[in-house]
């Protein structure tokens, strides 16, 4: 059982930063894929970024490539989201979840999941 816990979401201006955390319960954390989704008003979830187990891949969506990082601390149970060059359309609320191996785009994939951080960027 792996719990998430989302912090750090905020109001930021056109082309400001965010870090956001994603803290997990559970002596495993370490042996789980770690992703980031977001989902905005009026629109599905998508994908922004995941990580693999051990921290060695990762996969960004186009959106969000070159301007977003992921990373992980394995020793804190926590996951990372480094947002740089943040632009109105990033407004969203902001999950991490987590997947034994996975760490792709498939939303059912997903064992567990956090509960949200809001993150709204103003222009």
């Amino acid at each position: 059982q792996v719990q998430l816990v989302e912090s750090g979401g905020g109001l930021v201006q056109t082309g400001g930063s965010l870090r956001l955390s994603c803290a997990a319960s559970g002596r495993t954390f370490s042996r789980y894929a770690m992703v980031w989704f977001r989902q905005a008003p009026g629109k599905e979830r998508e994908f922004v970024v995941g990580m693999s187990w051990s921290g060695g891949s990762t996969y960004y969506a186009d959106s969000v490539k070159g301007r977003f990082t992921i990373s992980r601390d394995n020793v804190k149970n926590t996951v990372y989201l480094q947002m740089n060059s943040l632009k109105p359309e990033d407004t969203a609320v902001y999950y991490c979840a987590a997947a034994r191996s996975y760490y792709g785009v498939e939303i059912p994939s997903y064992e567990y999941w956090g509960q949200g951080t809001q993150v709204t960027v103003s222009s």
